[in-house]
């Protein structure tokens, strides 16, 4: 599946990391419970982000060939001390300017380690993009502050998970991923808000031992509907599926086995 453009990456991830910082500095309680991750506050949860984030930098600016260890990332923790928002904050602007300046400067083909088999800057570029829009949802949710995405993103938010999935079922003997086959079932996704130009349906065919998906409207064993952000925070186990926006029609109990085993994200 064909992703988006290296510079709508970079864009986004500006983007993001700007909206991630609003919530910091929003006045929310930084040490309350993230309910999407209950092991992290979310403080903890924002000091998560910005250090992957800067190991991403590293990783891509020394055109690393093979994974660097955490400890070995410069700020990697964030600033010292607790529950200072302004700190939190100047750190998480300090990250965005350095990945995204790094990303830039790359280009996408440039040659770098990675953990998916894709062996390029581009590559980092769609991940870390993916991975700040579901946390920023995170954090979002435990602030009580709305959320939205662009559709483009959201789309590519879950090509891009399926593609982990078949290469998690492909090279990964122990991954849950491993356990998704089912003879003859099928999921489909539905975003009733999609335009013809954005294609926002997906098919899921587990009937092999790597799943066969694809971007279209077809019959299936279980579908999922509902407005594309919606079906995108669903799918990454950020909202339930008895939500009211949601609509689960068919097997649902098969939705719920691929929640439980695809979880990535």
């Amino acid at each position: 599946m064909t992703s988006l453009p290296h510079d709508r990456y970079c864009d986004e991830i500006a983007h993001q990391i700007g909206l991630l910082r609003a919530v910091v500095t929003s006045g929310a309680d930084l040490s309350a419970t993230v309910p999407t991750c209950p092991d992290w506050s979310l403080e903890q949860l924002v000091r998560h982000t910005g250090g992957a984030l800067r190991w991403v930098e590293l990783t891509v600016r020394t055109r690393a060939e093979e994974e660097i260890p955490e400890e070995q990332v410069p700020g990697i923790a964030g600033p010292e001390g607790e529950g200072d928002a302004a700190a939190l904050d100047a750190w998480l602007a300090q990250t965005g300017e350095m990945i995204v300046g790094t990303l830039r400067e790359a280009g996408p083909d440039a040659k770098v380690w990675g953990w998916a088999g894709v062996l390029n800057a581009g590559f980092w570029a769609r991940r870390v993009t993916h991975e700040i829009t579901i946390h920023r949802a995170d954090a979002t949710l435990a602030a009580g502050l709305p959320y939205e995405v662009a559709p483009d993103i959201a789309a590519d938010a879950i090509d891009e998970w399926l593609e982990i999935v078949e290469w998690a079922q492909r090279t990964l003997p122990d991954d849950p991923a491993r356990e998704l086959c089912r003879p003859g079932r099928s999921i489909h996704l539905h975003a009733t808000d999609s335009t013809p130009e954005l294609n926002a349906e997906w098919s899921i065919d587990l009937d092999h031992d790597v799943i066969a998906w694809r971007r279209g409207h077809e019959k299936a064993t279980v579908a999922l509907r509902g407005p594309l952000t919606a079906v995108l925070l669903a799918f990454y186990r950020r909202l339930p599926l008895d939500s009211p926006e949601l609509e689960v029609l068919g097997e649902r109990e098969l939705l719920e086995f691929w929640l439980e085993r695809a979880t990535f994200g």
